[in-house]
């Protein structure tokens, strides 16, 4: 048993939709996460101002007693998760696309097309077309493409209304049909709060979350470790870099619950 808290992080409020289904499947658990909003997005940054932040946000994570770390950041986790697990060797250190590599090629036949969307950053590594065929050489049906203005929007709270479903189809329209494209994965944590608005908008596809499917590798990780807390009183904390009353109530939306009752506090941290 492990009662220590899970640090969680993220270029800004994308990393937030993991927290709830890390709730609902260990709710024993408790967090620590820490949105950088002040310097977001990180995907239009260089690869190497990125892992300069990730760095300044692990040695935060390490200072604050975490059992382990998750990059609930598709561009950190693209970029610069070998930096982390060099420097910190003895926190296990988990990233959001290895896991949803090992649904894609785990589910998915040599017929499907598979469409990646992410951040400029991300896409320029290929760190998802890489993985997945790392893991299953025969898909050749794989696409990819960035979607840059996404990002900017959600953090603004433009989510579902015109100006989002334009965007999405300014993007998305002419690459899915293109590519024949039947499954779609999101990758970008922040994406997971339009999934809905891309389900309505292309019904026919298949999503597949990074925000989702990181809460099972996390899970895994805990029990081969024996690392899963027990019952406890440990308060669940949320910073970022500029605590905006948007990143409050973007935390409200998602946990569906006042903090009080869900023992959060909020505090600012500058970088």
């Amino acid at each position: 048993m492990d009662n220590r808290r899970i640090g969680f992080f993220d270029s800004g409020i994308g990393g937030l939709t993991s927290i709830p289904y890390l709730m609902k499947d260990y709710p024993d658990e408790h967090v620590i996460f820490f949105g950088d909003t002040a310097r977001t997005p990180y995907g239009s940054k260089s690869a190497r101002v990125i892992r300069r932040f990730t760095l300044e946000i692990g040695e935060f994570m390490e200072r604050s007693g975490v059992k382990m770390m998750v990059a609930a950041c598709n561009t950190i986790s693209a970029t610069s998760l070998d930096v982390l697990r060099e420097k910190y060797p003895d926190i296990p250190v988990t990233g959001v696309i290895e896991p949803v590599c090992d649904v894609v090629a785990g589910s998915c036949g040599t017929d499907d097309h598979i469409g990646i969307i992410a951040t400029r950053a991300t896409v320029s590594t290929g760190a998802y077309v890489n993985a997945i065929k790392a893991r299953r050489p025969d898909m050749e049906h794989i696409f990819q493409t960035a979607c840059p203005a996404f990002v900017p929007l959600i953090e603004e709270g433009i989510i579902d209304n015109n100006i989002m479903h334009d965007t999405v189809r300014y993007y998305l329209d002419d690459f899915i049909r293109e590519n024949s494209v039947d499954t779609l994965v999101l990758g970008c944590t922040h994406y997971q709060l339009i999934r809905k608005v891309i389900e309505e908008i292309y019904p026919g596809i298949r999503t597949i979350s990074s925000s989702e499917e990181v809460v099972k590798e996390i899970g895994t990780i805990l029990e081969e470790k024996d690392m899963l807390a027990g019952d406890n009183d440990e308060e669940n904390v949320f910073y970022a870099s500029d605590l905006s009353e948007n990143f409050i109530n973007m935390i409200s939306m998602l946990l569906g619950s006042e903090q009080d009752d869900l023992n959060i506090r909020f505090k600012n941290l500058d970088m």
